[in-house]
């Protein structure tokens, strides 16, 4: 029996950097997603949305019954704090289920200006039942705490504060320093990564230099590409998901509002297989699993913090990333005449790799355990009708595909290929 009966139910979170993520995260299992305005949030070089976008999405939400969380997450400087009760007002309107804040000003204002449900962002480092309780009374619903605990001091503080919900990352990319608190970025490009412009700076080859010898360049190293010494794998959590859910976490939270598509559609399509699998009762780790989140690319993976201690393997020290497959592209069901209904099983695709006649593709969708397969025969372009043997990124075609498929199913072409 599994400890999750005393708790809430547990919600898989998914990111969305733009409209279209959204649509997806919800298609492959999200109950909530977390997405960012046009302000006030860490991902400046995403999508975001325009406060029209915002109404639309949460409209479609609720009639869904899923929710959407806005990210506040910023350190906010005077000039900010004037200009936030109007953003938080609109907010409130719009009826979003809830804030992500990390910044006690913003809290403040939050609390004076609207009746918006407040979780804890995870900048805010939370690591300690204390901390989680202050929050809490400073009326904080949720708190997503710091990448940094394990399964044990996750227990303890459900334990001290069983009225608060906890909130954990589950998948993706780790900062090398404190629960993204990095000044690495503002440094090297002057692009802050505490104000969403980071330039992934710890991701960068390293070399050492002497300051006596200003011109002569030390490679510190594991192989001839020299050293990334800040350079983590990414988080996977999905061998263990069942600990995470028995030491009392209710949100599990999937990072990557600036990833693919094909990124977004399988870890929410993975981790949703091994939620429900808990909630039955009779969670066993599939291998399957772990396959489909390796196709897409990655800088290899690691258990984080959640056992202990990191385990002497959690750097990336190669600075590369790994995939078995390569997204292509997004299909839609399109209408009169930008459908071709007179043939059969072809279907419109925004197209984000270059592909070609001949090439052997797969269709990933929401409710088949495997991708299917196929060789694309017949290709063109939406605009003018003419026949194609290439696409290229961010043309708009007609694909004819033996089967049929849907709205947000994915298209992606083995890496080798």
């Amino acid at each position: 029996m599994n400890k999750q009966a005393n708790y809430a139910r547990p919600e898989l979170i998914a990111p969305a950097g733009g409209i279209d993520k959204l649509h997806v995260a919800y298609r492959y299992g999200a109950d909530a997603v977390y997405l960012g305005g046009k302000s006030f949030n860490l991902r400046a070089k995403s999508s975001n949305f325009s406060f029209t976008e915002l109404a639309s999405a949460v409209a479609h939400a609720h009639a869904m019954q899923k929710k959407i969380y806005i990210t506040l997450n910023i350190l906010a400087h005077d000039r900010e704090v004037r200009a936030l009760p109007k953003f938080i007002r609109k907010l409130d309107e719009l009826k979003v289920d809830a804030v992500i804040v990390a910044d006690l000003g913003v809290l403040d204002l939050v609390r004076e200006h609207s009746q918006l449900p407040v979780h804890v962002s995870t900048q805010a480092s939370v690591t300690n039942w204390r901390s989680a309780r202050m929050w809490h009374k400073l009326g904080a619903k949720r708190c997503v705490l710091a990448r940094e605990l394990s399964l044990t001091e996750i227990r303890k503080i459900k334990d001290q504060v069983p009225e608060l919900e906890l909130e954990v990352f589950v998948h993706g990319a780790m900062c090398m320093t404190y629960s993204g608190r990095c000044n690495l970025s503002s440094y090297f490009s002057e692009r802050d990564g505490n104000r969403g412009v980071c330039s992934n700076t710890c991701r960068w080859k390293y070399h050492l230099v002497e300051e006596k010898r200003p011109n002569e360049y030390y490679p510190v190293y594991e192989d001839d590409t020299g050293s990334y010494i800040y350079n983590s794998k990414d988080l996977c959590t999905i061998e263990f998901i069942d600990k995470i859910l028995d030491a009392g976490a209710t949100g599990l939270k999937i990072e990557g509002r600036m990833k693919s598509l094909l990124y977004c559609a399988l870890t929410t399509k993975i981790y949703r297989a091994a939620v429900d699998s808990y909630l039955a009762g009779d969670f066993q780790f599939d291998p399957a699993w772990l396959q489909q989140l390796q196709s897409f690319s990655h800088r290899g993976y690691t258990a984080g913090f959640y056992h202990g201690k990191l385990d002497g393997d959690f750097q990336n020290r190669n600075g590369g990333y790994t995939s078995t497959h390569k997204y292509v592209g997004f299909l839609q069901v399109a209408s009169g005449h930008e459908q071709e209904q007179v043939r059969p099983h072809t279907y419109q695709a925004t197209i984000h790799e270059k592909i070609n006649i001949g090439d052997k593709l797969e269709i990933i969708c929401p409710d088949d355990s495997k991708p299917k397969a196929f060789t694309l025969e017949e290709m063109r372009d939406v605009r003018d009708k003419q026949t194609l043997a290439t696409a290229q990124p961010n043309m708009q075609v007609a694909l004819k595909i033996p089967f049929p498929c849907a709205d947000y199913d994915l298209l992606r072409v083995a890496a080798t290929s």
